[in-house]
């Protein structure tokens, strides 16, 4: 097997080495894992920090027919067939074309951005109503770039696990765009700002302030939201108001900005002037 290099965001040519321990088929969720064990999975060189979502991982000689999508990094938990007993840390991904037995040398590539959008409603995860602006957001981002990878999630107002979920989808899943929506008003459980907060390394107080902007050039209560921008590793992170018509108008005025911010954030390195 080759020996992966850490992949970085953005970064080509790296390769991986995978080896099917039995047919797998189209939709199927494999583990992709360095630990010496038979069972539920494929033995894999990847880097022990994983692989970020939305990485397609195709075979060298045809870089551009990827087998399979990186949906997770994570830990299978311990179960009798682990080494030793213990958890088993790898890479979740999904098949998407028939893989044979057999060994393969990969090599990773992104085929655009991977997005994370993250509804904060009681009523909704309580399964009471439905979600009508999480869907919204992928919408708009996808009309305004390449995305490759795009998962929702649904959580009730939970300032914790709010916290938590997005430090896991911007630090070990490795997501590029986090989008919340919901949570940034003035009710007792509006606490979105609260949870992102400590987490964000650097505001993005531009992006903020077009967000508001664009609020209050339709109503004057524009001026009592609280949403936040920010980064969290090499992902940009912004709520948004949990009304559709609230997220398409906070949304329309920070995308422009959004892609240009992402390839600095990222490591681009060409003068702002050029682009």
């Amino acid at each position: 097997m080759t020996s992966p290099t850490p992949i970085s965001p953005g970064s080509e040519g790296i390769s991986v080495a995978v080896d099917p321990v039995e047919h797998h088929s189209i939709g199927d969720i494999v583990f992709l894992s360095n630990a010496q064990a038979s069972g539920p999975w494929m033995r894999a060189e990847v880097p022990l920090g994983g692989l970020p979502v939305g990485v397609r991982l195709a075979p060298v000689s045809t870089p551009n027919d990827a087998v399979l999508l990186t949906v997770r990094t994570g830990w299978l938990p311990a179960m009798e067939l682990s080494p030793g007993g213990h958890a088993v840390h790898g890479v979740f991904a999904k098949v998407l074309r028939a893989i044979p037995p057999g060994h393969m040398d990969l090599v990773p590539g992104k085929a655009g951005r991977s997005l994370a959008w993250i509804t904060l409603s009681d009523s909704a995860a309580a399964g009471q109503k439905e979600d009508t602006s999480g869907p919204v957001i992928e919408d708009m981002v996808r009309s305004a770039m390449p995305v490759g990878y795009a998962e929702g999630f649904l959580l009730p107002d939970d300032e914790i696990r709010l916290r938590a979920l997005v430090a896991d989808l911007a630090i070990a899943q490795r997501f590029d765009i986090i989008i919340t929506t919901g949570g940034t008003g003035l009710a007792p459980t509006d606490r979105t700002p609260e949870a992102l907060t400590p987490i964000l390394e650097r505001r993005l107080p531009g992006l903020e302030q077009v967000m508001i902007a664009s609020s209050l050039a339709k109503t004057p209560h524009g001026a009592l939201t609280r949403s936040v921008a920010g980064t969290v590793g090499h992902a940009i992170v912004l709520s948004l108001p949990g009304s559709p018509k609230a997220v398409r108008e906070n949304l329309e005025a920070a995308l422009p900005a959004l892609g240009h911010g992402l390839d600095k954030l990222q490591g681009d390195t060409t003068p702002c002037a050029a682009t």
